[in-house]
């Protein structure tokens, strides 16, 4: 793989990660249309690189809940609770949901429903709930969601802010804890990921591809989540809808 097509899929893999339009369908896309072959370890580095963007953006959060300040023990139990569901889900099931990463179609079908979702995300009552009115119930909630954005073509940023404002929860709020629900969830797979690639090893792919690859994620990641967030406050992320439909239709029509 040339060092151009690692950049654009690490463009792809920071902007699809965090706009709610499928980080796992556009990779899918890109991979048949391009043939590429994106492989374990560069796949490790462009999610470690959508890690760093959220680390930067919410960089006072996450060390806040990690020094456990008192403030922040509330919202760092329920992104543990949110991040359970995924994780389990996505242990049991693997096999399965491997089986629909090679389906072009699967991708068109689960894109029609992200849009639905984000054309109905406008369109919910008040979000009037802030942080100390956070429930249990919310976390899994909002976890089942990203338990569901595992298929590909299901947004996992979408599916989880709009779980986050069926619940009621301010815009702002809705999008933060989605966000910081991503560390675990990214950062367990990584984990993972590297388990495997101590085995294999490096496989095709050079250090200068990896550090492009995850420098790209990094910069197009961060950039998607401050523009979210702005769409979100000025409740336009159905604009993303159409795009959803138009692309999930595409992709069953001519695919």
């Amino acid at each position: 793989m040339n060092l151009f097509k690692v950049i654009i899929l690490g463009i792809v893999q920071g902007i699809t990660e965090f706009l709610p339009i499928s980080s796992s369908g556009h990779l899918v896309i890109f991979q048949h249309f391009l043939d590429i072959q994106e492989g374990l370890t560069l796949d490790v580095f462009l999610h470690f690189g959508t890690l760093l963007a959220v680390a930067i953006v919410y960089w006072d959060d996450i060390k806040g809940m990690i020094t456990l300040k008192p403030e922040y023990r509330k919202l760092t139990l329920y992104v543990i609770l949110g991040s359970i569901p995924a994780g389990v889900i996505g242990i049991l099931f693997e096999d399965i949901f491997e089986q629909l990463f090679a389906t072009l179609r699967v991708v068109g079908f689960t894109l029609l429903v992200t849009g639905t979702l984000l054309w109905l995300s406008d369109r919910i009552g008040k979000q009037t709930r802030y942080l100390k009115d956070l429930k249990m119930s919310d976390a899994w909630v909002v976890g089942f969601a990203q338990a569901f954005a595992i298929i590909p073509g299901v947004s996992r940023s979408g599916s989880t802010i709009v779980a986050g404002l069926f619940k009621g929860l301010d815009r702002k709020l809705a999008a933060k804890y989605s966000f910081l629900l991503s560390v675990p969830v990214i950062g367990g797979a990584t984990l993972l990921q590297l388990k495997d690639l101590a085995t294999v090893g490096l496989v095709n792919v050079t250090i200068m591809q990896l550090v492009f690859g995850t420098v790209s994620s990094a910069i197009a990641g961060y950039f998607s989540i401050k523009l979210l967030l702005k769409l979100i406050n000025q409740e336009k992320l159905s604009i993303f809808a159409y795009y959803c439909w138009i692309l999930g239709v595409s992709i069953i029509l001519f695919f």
